[in-house]
């Protein structure tokens, strides 16, 4: 069978239903997929993924029931027109995966916040100075918004604090980042993506981030510890009060 150069197969094992229904919002943001376009056909996606058509037709349930896609019997899934979608909803099981990353949150509040203390009495000139591009590169990321540089948005983030741990020159921190950032990736990441659509675009997050780097670029270690506790704790705060609109 013939594989449409719309989408790439799928790597990694682990979360596969949510990584072929990020890649066809991928596809949609991008525009390679317009409103009222037909999805490829089941066993067609399922080559181009290189997954079972169990985890296709779960992904496409997903969609569909985000408002994403809609399907006609007999005829296949097609692209919703966006104002026709039904308000925007989570599923139970996103519910489920928010509360993980919630408790991880709140982990990485106590962990982040002692390594940004030490990366702003220890961080060298060099350290600081990428610090500041990736921050840069954030806040332009940013400024797109999440429909055009989401996954762009979400990676400075993680980067920036990575540098930020990595300059504390305490390994046992970086472990412990790496541990959580890794629960995330591999098993969180569509549901992350998607909270962090909704949450980490305000204004008061970024003069949030901005804090966190004007404390380490101070030299200011309990300032630096306080900024991030508190970047880190409205992140959850904000996860956790978020509704499901039906």
């Amino acid at each position: 069978m013939q594989k449409s150069t719309l989408f790439d197969a799928i790597a990694r094992p682990r979360r596969l239903p949510d990584e072929v229904a990020q890649s066809v919002m991928s596809a949609i943001t991008s525009g390679a997929l317009k409103p009222g376009d037909k999805l490829p056909s089941e066993a067609e996606m399922s080559s181009n993924f290189n997954v079972a058509r169990t985890v296709v037709r779960e992904a496409i349930s997903l969609l569909k029931f985000d408002g994403v896609v809609d399907s006609r019997r007999g005829v296949g899934a097609f692209v919703a027109n966006r104002e026709e979608r039904t308000s925007f909803r989570i599923s139970p099981a996103c519910f489920e995966k928010r509360r993980e990353i919630i408790k991880l949150l709140q982990l990485r509040t106590s962990v982040q916040s002692g390594a940004a203390a030490l990366a702003a009495e220890l961080r060298t000139d060099a350290q600081m100075e990428v610090i500041e591009t990736v921050l840069q590169e954030l806040l332009e990321a940013n400024d797109k918004g999440p429909e055009a540089a989401l996954e762009e948005r979400v990676e400075a983030e993680l980067r920036l604090y990575q540098l930020i741990t990595e300059a504390s020159e305490n390994e046992y921190f970086c472990d412990v980042v790496n541990m959580i950032e890794m629960n995330i990736q591999n098993y969180l990441r569509s549901a992350f993506l998607k909270n962090a659509a909704a949450c980490e675009f305000e204004p008061n997050v970024i003069l949030e981030h901005k804090a966190v780097v004007a404390a380490i670029r101070d030299q200011a270690p309990e300032t630096a510890r306080v900024a991030t506790r508190k970047r880190f704790s409205n992140a959850s705060d904000s996860l956790a009060a978020r509704k499901d609109f039906a």
